[in-house]
């Protein structure tokens, strides 16, 4: 392979990508030139280019993809309902994609030879950000230095950058990793590593203390078209700017925690703690307004789906053939999903109170408990009986088992 003469690196400046910044510079002796995405972390952003280029980079993106975030990744995995093993909603997964699709991007303009991550061997990260480069720019090297490297902890790495001169916000005081967009606040480390230890109070930052939250409720509405939200409170809002606002309503009535263990796809087990206010008030409302407007066989079918999606995001296969296929029925099943729904929140729950829609499929005269000229019941009596056929031919065999 000829000489890395310049790398691309995702950089956010915290603990690992400073440390990682300067051993490139030292070890490959080449240039490194710094991509941090902006996905909405806001502050964290503050002074992160002169940062990357005090630390020795020779160039420093700091790009905008907020809106391209929410629209092309977020918001088409809502679409699909994802959830990864029932609670988590894949805030980090989703936002590696698209990282790796603006790294690849810079490395081709920029003639670089390599790209490189601050994923550690232990996580999902290093699959994600390197399936996606695969898919995107095959010939380009990956330099991951948390597998090459002999700084193997979190101690090391900040002595490293004492060396180095380099400031870090990790303390012992908030020894969390963080992962931080517009649709999530992920934590780990620290604490949280008994998974029988309750998280600190550092773990509140997009969101109160439900018991905090405010006593009295909140009622807003949600419109969607075709599966996506488009107005709150009926203003019409971009995908960011929305997804913005139910994170700030969301955040002030204690919604959307999670702490759970879940199964990373390496093979081992971690916990972590999430904050998705808005994804959540999001997620409750699309689920609900399915219910009236789509079928049921194509609703059940799509929901034995979820699941294998969810592993697609969260194990790194957003480029991948078959996340691309399945995304195409996802948006079919969606065609219909265009309506608003009325919510209540209150105390970390979303409950919502009402929801119409023009595809609407509730019939009340069928539902209705009251006298109805539509449907006569005495043919219920023929449905049961054809449903049961099997089940009644079984029974005398059933009894020669038992006897």
């Amino acid at each position: 392979m000829r000489k890395i003469e310049k790398v691309v690196l995702a950089y956010s400046g915290g603990l690992d990508t400073s440390a990682i910044l300067k051993w490139i510079k030292k070890t490959y002796e080449c240039e490194v030139v710094t991509m941090t995405a902006d996905l909405g972390q806001g502050e964290e952003l503050d002074g992160l280019e002169d940062k990357a280029l005090n630390t020795g980079a020779t160039k420093a993106y700091v790009v905008d993809l907020q809106e391209e975030f929410v629209a092309d990744y977020v918001f088409p995995m809502f679409r699909a309902n994802a959830v990864y093993e029932g609670g988590y909603l894949l805030g980090t997964s989703i936002a590696r994609p698209l990282i790796a699709k603006k790294m690849v991007e810079i490395a081709l303009a920029e003639g670089a030879q390599a790209v490189a991550h601050g994923a550690t061997g232990k996580g999902n990260d290093q699959v994600r950000f390197e399936l996606s480069t695969l898919a995107l720019a095959p010939h380009l090297k990956t330099i991951a230095p948390w597998r090459e490297w002999d700084l193997n902890s979190r101690t090391q790495l900040l002595e490293f950058c004492k060396e180095n001169g380099i400031p870090v916000p990790v303390t012992k005081e908030k020894p969390y990793s963080c992962d931080r967009n517009l649709l999530h606040l992920s934590f780990e480390g620290g604490e949280l590593e008994d998974p029988w230890s309750e998280p600190g109070p550092g773990t509140y930052l997009m969101s109160v203390d439900p018991e905090q939250a405010p006593d009295k409720a909140e009622v807003i509405t949600l419109d969607f078209e075709k599966g996506n939200p488009v107005a709150l409170n009926g203003q019409t809002l971009s995908p960011a700017k929305m997804l913005a606002a139910l994170n700030e309503l969301g955040g002030r009535h204690g919604i959307g925690r999670l702490d759970m263990v879940e199964n990373r796809f390496v093979g081992m087990k971690s916990r972590g703690v999430y904050e998705t206010p808005g994804g959540a008030i999001l997620q409750r409302a699309h689920r609900d307004l399915e219910g009236v407007c789509m079928d049921r066989e194509l609703l059940h079918l799509r929901d034995t789906l979820i699941p294998r999606y969810a592993e697609m995001v969260y194990n790194g296969y957003w480029f991948a053939p078959e996340r691309e296929a399945l995304q195409a029925f996802m948006d079919k099943a969606q065609e219909t999903v265009t309506g608003t729904v009325r919510l209540k929140l209150y105390k970390g729950g979303v409950y919502p109170l009402g929801r119409k829609s023009p595809y609407s499929l509730y019939n009340p005269e069928l539902a209705t408990f009251e006298k109805d000229e539509v449907y006569n019941q005495a043919d219920a009596a023929g449905f049961i009986k054809l449903h049961g056929l099997r089940l009644q031919a079984r029974q005398p065999f059933l009894n020669k088992i038992k006897g």
